[in-house]
């Protein structure tokens, strides 16, 4: 588009209506990042119910009912301190769940976004950053597990292993415990130049993790070397804290020991995914 000026040179000039858009603010672009990724799952949830929602209610089905059948059994010692079974096993499968789920929302999709579909060199030729990519994968991780958690809550609650409206405090609990595990995998991925490390993390890290982290058995019944060892996990923090709220069983500074830890851990693996994405695609 051109302009005469003087009756004698035509100036170039900028029609407004074609100007570039400014740069979206920091939670807008956190925005775009987590909007996208949400339309992508509306499109492919079905294929996460399992993992996600079935998978947890069978093994609440099975072993807390099940198994809590011989567990509760009148005149049978008890190690639980007089708490149903399947009351104490809900609370620690809503916890090591969601540890699965982030632990799997950031491995092979990551990845996948930097180096396979190359989904994050499209979101960054944008004005978005590594930054607000990371926060908007992160956020959308965190609200899968929440999703997960609160499904499990509810059919939880209506079959009897959540007795109080207390257990809804059990939700931040798992928000954090997500992203405790989240932003640490998060950063391992962004250093992947293959899905090798995610086989061993699978199998050395999560499946351990979920057997031991005392979902199904308090961890005094370990051999204390062992106990002392899982306790340094994140995931048997996130499993007392949901135990704490489901069951009121917590004190302030055991609560406040809980979640200073998993902020840790969170907090450690950000500033950790921030710097490997940023070294990756950033050149």
């Amino acid at each position: 588009m051109t302009r005469q000026v003087g009756g004698a040179t035509d100036v170039p000039v900028v029609d407004p209506a074609m100007r570039r858009p400014a740069a979206p603010t920091g939670p807008v672009a956190v925005w775009r990042v987590l909007e996208y990724l949400l339309l992508t799952w509306r499109r492919v949830w079905r294929g996460t119910v399992f993992s996600g929602f079935v998978a947890p209610l069978l093994y609440l089905g099975v072993m807390g009912y099940g198994l809590g059948s011989l567990i509760d059994r009148p005149g049978q010692a008890s190690t639980l301190g007089g708490v149903p079974y399947v009351a104490f096993i809900a609370p620690g499968l809503m916890a090591v769940t969601a540890m699965q789920t982030s632990v799997g929302e950031a491995s092979y999709p990551v990845l996948g976004a930097i180096k396979w579909q190359r989904n994050y060199h499209a979101m960054l030729a944008t004005p978005v950053d590594t930054v607000h990519v990371v926060v908007g994968h992160l956020t959308f991780i965190i609200l899968r597990a929440v999703a997960g958690a609160v499904v499990f809550l509810a059919v939880g609650g209506l079959l009897g292993a959540f007795a109080s409206w207390w257990s809804l405090a059990a939700v931040p609990a798992v928000a954090l415990l997500s992203l405790a595990y989240a932003a640490p995998m998060y950063a391992l991925s962004t250093r992947a130049e293959n899905d090798v490390p995610f086989g061993l993390v699978f199998r050395l890290v999560v499946i351990p993790t979920f057997l031991f982290a005392g979902a199904f058995f308090p961890t005094s019944q370990l051999p204390r070397a062992v106990e002392l060892v899982v306790q340094v996990l994140p995931a048997w923090h996130g499993v007392e804290l949901c135990r704490d709220a489901t069951l009121g069983t917590g004190s302030p500074a055991g609560i406040a020991l809980h979640v200073a830890y998993l902020l840790l851990w969170a907090g450690g693996g950000l500033w950790l995914a921030l710097r490997g994405l940023r070294r990756r695609m950033v050149v």
